[in-house]
């Protein structure tokens, strides 16, 4: 299908615009109102010129009584119709840019986040921030205007042709010219320059966050300087680009007052001879003089519509980036702990009840499975087989940037495999209901979320009827009770935005008390004891040994960690590594598995162990 309807479907901007769920007839009201405002100025020019000219003739007052009425009623009704249009027309934009987030984040909570793993947190903060509003402001900035100028300048082209029709006729020329070629020229001139525009501001923003987030560990380790250099390029960047859009501008503002020159003064042109020879009365000839001065308020406003029309374009292609992004693959499951619905089974938010019966049976397995990010092309682990269910816990070591976290992303539906099948319950995760698989399994990530709210509603996102007692319960559980009672308002007391108000150690505790709140039976915990002192790290790790082994409340775990002084709890051991003789960027491979006691006989595996220091809290 490659007709105007296919078109239409195509253009990000009309896409974005049906997630607006615009009501169409509020639209119409906002530019009836937009009319009504201009019709008023433009009526308050024409009845203000025949006042001033008849006046001047000195007739009875009675005779200008009408005239005096009108002024003083267009001049009222101007600003009372301004007033009511921005009403209407900022309703329509405010409810479509909530409506806009709404169905956004609805479509990524029920989507995969395949489609967030490639986007810097800044830059998606940009895409439903910002750009989001400049998609609303399509409405107001460039739907209504448009629709109030063509209203207003085909009134106002009848208004003068009813007293000179060749006076009409210059008018809609010259209206044509601001109408049409000025915004013409700024839209031409506007694609490059907001396509430039929408990149940086995304850019400030991201490296903005940045260094407002992280300031911390870049400056501990040197990079602050960069950073906020970056910063500062950016920023001159953004100046360019705001220069290089004001070019245009002015030429179309230029353009526009050409214009506004040239209505008037082929109605001098037109008019006086019409005077001359009778067809026009002297007052009229004020009339169709003056009022184009009015008109062309409604149509200079054409080339900023013009402009903010690509500008919306531009961010609709960015809000739409996150839903068509390529590695999205429908049916997969948003990880929980990475950020979307913890425990929450139907998407809704709500949670799901507690004491919910986890099927004993559930079962994941990596066939030969190859794992890497979506849009690098790069595999960074292959050739994996694992089996893990309740009563049965595996631990995925190796060294840092082996693939440990892409690996357990994979096996968790965050992202599709490159190769090879990951299984739920014999079927693939990829056909799967998306709450059906975040049932079976969920993701504890290294840089999960935490939110700005209170340590219980963190804990609920898990599951949303959580008791004060299982919150407590599973705080004991993971080591975090003196902090706890250390807290000013226990339970109730805010975290604040991202956890910024705790230390690394207490954020990775609590994450893990909110993964072992889910109803999931099947865990993976990417480095839950990073940031833990030794003694702290090996009893979590234990714990979460023995909650596979619990008698009514048995799961399945996956510990993706550095530490393995505890591992002889678990069950298995894969060691993750490049073979030796294999070429530089080749993907690792399982190099070693078998228990903890087994791979003490490998050199490798004994140095690491040896190499342990304890970690700071």
């Amino acid at each position: 299908m490659t007709g105007p309807r296919a078109r239409v479907t195509a253009d990000p901007l009309w896409r974005a615009v049906g997630l607006l769920d615009v009501r169409w007839r509020r639209v119409v009201w906002a530019v009836v109102l937009g009319t009504l405002s201009l019709g008023s100025a433009v009526g308050l020019a024409a009845a203000a010129a025949w006042l001033i000219a008849r006046a001047s003739q000195m007739p009875p007052v009675l005779t200008l009584s009408v005239a005096v009425v009108g002024v003083r009623a267009f001049g009222i009704s101007r600003g009372v119709f301004r007033y009511l249009e921005r009403l209407a027309s900022h309703d329509v934009a405010l409810r479509g840019m909530a409506s806009l987030r709404a169905n956004l984040y609805t479509a990524l909570a029920q989507g995969s986040p395949a489609a967030l793993v490639g986007l810097r947190r800044g830059d998606l903060l940009a895409r439903v921030g910002a750009d989001v509003d400049a998609v609303g402001d399509v409405v107001v900035r460039a739907f209504v205007p448009a629709g109030v100028a063509l209203a207003v300048s085909v009134g106002s082209v009848v208004l003068v042709g009813a007293f000179l029709p060749a006076a009409g006729v210059a008018l809609a020329l010259c209206l044509l010219l601001a109408a049409v070629v000025a915004p013409w020229l700024s839209a031409r001139s506007a694609r490059e320059v907001e396509a430039r525009g929408a990149t940086t501001r995304a850019a400030m923003t991201a490296t903005t966050l940045e260094i407002l987030e992280e300031s911390g560990p870049l400056a501990v380790s040197g990079r602050l300087g960069t950073r906020l250099d970056a910063l500062r390029a950016t920023d001159r960047a953004l100046a360019r680009v705001t220069d290089d859009g004001a070019r245009p501008a002015g030429v179309a503002a230029g353009i526009a007052a050409l214009a506004v020159g040239l209505a008037v003064l082929a109605s001098l042109l037109l008019g006086i001879p019409a005077v001359t020879a009778g067809t026009l009365a002297p007052v009229e000839l004020s009339v169709i003089v003056l009022t184009p001065l009015a008109v062309f308020e409604a149509a200079n406003t054409l080339p900023a519509a013009a402009v903010q029309l690509h500008r919306s374009r531009q961010a609709a292609a960015r809000v739409v980036g996150l839903l068509d992004a390529p590695a999205t693959v429908p049916g997969r499951t948003a990880s929980p702990a990475h950020g979307v619905g913890e425990g929450d089974d139907d998407g809704d938010g709500d949670g799901d009840a507690p004491g919910r019966a986890r099927d004993p049976r559930t079962s994941l397995v990596l066939d030969d499975v190859a794992a890497g990010w979506p849009g690098t092309g790069r595999t960074v682990v292959e050739g994996v087989d694992l089996t893990l269910a309740p009563g049965r816990a595996v631990a995925v070591v190796g060294p840092s940037g082996v693939g440990k976290t892409t690996l357990l992303a994979t096996a968790a539906g965050l992202v599709p495999e490159v190769a090879g099948r990951v299984l739920l319950d014999g079927a693939p995760t990829a056909d799967l209901p998306r709450e059906d698989a975040a049932h079976g399994v969920v993701l504890v990530a290294e840089d999960g979320h935490v939110f700005d709210t209170t340590v219980l509603e963190n804990l609920r996102v898990a599951r949303g009827d959580v008791t004060t007692e299982e919150a407590e319960a599973a705080l004991r559980a993971v080591g975090l009770d003196p902090w706890l009672a250390a807290l000013p308002d226990g339970l109730e007391t805010l975290l604040g935005p991202d956890a910024t108000t705790v230390s690394g150690g207490e954020r990775r505790r609590l994450l893990v008390a909110r993964a072992l709140l889910s109803p999931a039976p099947l865990l993976l915990l990417d480095e839950p004891v990073e940031h833990l002192e030794a003694a702290g790290a090996d009893a979590l790790v234990r714990h979460l040994v023995a909650t596979t082994r619990a008698a009514q409340d048995r799961r399945g775990v996956v510990l993706a960690t550095h530490r393995l002084s505890a591992l002889e709890a678990v069950d298995e051991v894969l060691l993750l590594g490049v073979p030796d003789g294999a070429p530089d960027g080749a993907p690792a491979r399982v190099v070693a598995r078998g228990t903890h006691a087994e791979l003490l006989a490998l050199p490798v595996y004994r140095w690491a162990l040896d190499q342990e220091a304890p970690a700071v809290r």
